[in-house]
């Protein structure tokens, strides 16, 4: 269960770093991609939601740091709600 990151570009053209602590992530994302605001925010709940459920199966809990990932990638999300084209660009894992 690696830790990955993914190093994400914003519509504002901002580049920030997602952590998650298991690399289930790569079945929700594809390098190089970009993905609408509203798909984006979707794939996120769920890899991280799963990455989350991983640590809790090995150590009994889930992972606060991922559930604060998604809440920092949604408070993001939300500067960009009222563009109707805004887009995410995974550009790459760490």
């Amino acid at each position: 269960m690696p830790e990955t990151s993914l190093r994400l570009r914003w519509p504002d053209t901002a580049e920030t770093d997602a952590y998650s602590p298991s690399s289930i992530v790569r079945n929700f994302f594809h390098a190089g991609e970009s993905y609408q605001l509203n798909d984006f925010l979707a794939r996120a709940r769920l890899a991280l939601t799963a990455a989350s459920a991983r640590v809790q199966e090995i150590y009994g809990m889930p992972c606060a740091r991922a559930h604060a990932t998604l809440a920092g990638i949604e408070a993001r999300a939300s500067e960009f709600a009222d563009l109707p084209d805004a887009t995410i660009t995974l550009l790459e894992f760490r």
